[in-house]
């Protein structure tokens, strides 16, 4: 399958997910909104399922492509970008059904081990992607020396996912939560004045990878 052709599925998928919605699209809601024919998508995929699948990995390659490189000169500055990307919030009509779909898929992924497997696979990518931001903002100093990357990662990933699936349930807006994630980076992990200078890292918190409450 030709990279053009793949794009056109990909897109139409995106579309077509958004005005139908994940139960009750069809392969032909696709096809309607391709260039291709229904009979091609059957030739490249055996139904929605395994179409799905595809348009799964196929959004986990834009997302890394699209935060291959984040701006910012430091650590801190990148991680800050990072969750800008992750929580932005799209209000207009298309974004809200496309987030609405993804949340039906993932409804479906504690019975459909393809989905499962990869929702598990982008959310493993997102926690080490934040592991390593935050890995080496402790090694430059920037981010408290006690703090737990693989665990704050698990942490920011768990939020994003709370973030997105209100959005989706009860039209939650993410700017928030994503406004309180920048004052945890600023306020619980960076290890300068007014950092995290009344945080005791004994103590059970998200940030020193034990369960708690801040």
């Amino acid at each position: 399958m030709s990279e053009e052709t793949i794009d056109d599925i990909m897109d139409a998928t995106y579309r077509a997910l958004c005005e139908h919605g994940y139960a009750e699209l069809t392969m032909q809601d696709i096809a309607a909104e391709s260039t291709k024919s229904k009979g091609t998508l059957h030739y490249h995929f055996d139904g929605k399922r395994e179409l799905l699948e595809a348009f799964l990995e196929h959004l986990i390659e834009q997302f890394e492509a699209r935060t291959e490189t984040v701006p910012g000169e430091t650590p801190a500055e990148r991680l800050h970008a990072f969750v800008d990307e992750l929580l932005s919030s799209a209000d207009d009509d298309s974004a809200t059904a496309f987030r609405t779909a993804m949340l039906e898929i993932k409804a479906q992924s504690p019975y459909d081990e393809a989905y499962q497997e990869r929702l598990a696979e982008f959310d493993r990518r997102l926690r080490d992607r934040i592991a390593d931001f935050v890995a080496d903002g402790v090694a430059a100093g920037e981010f408290h020396e006690d703090i737990d990357p693989e665990a704050t990662g698990e942490f920011l990933v768990t939020v994003f996912h709370g973030a997105q699936t209100r959005a989706a349930a009860v039209d939650r807006s993410p700017e928030r939560t994503k406004a309180y994630v920048h004052d945890y980076i600023d306020e619980a992990l960076r290890a300068d004045d007014g950092g995290n200078a009344d945080v005791d890292v004994d103590e059970p918190t998200a940030a020193s990878g034990q369960e708690g409450s801040r």
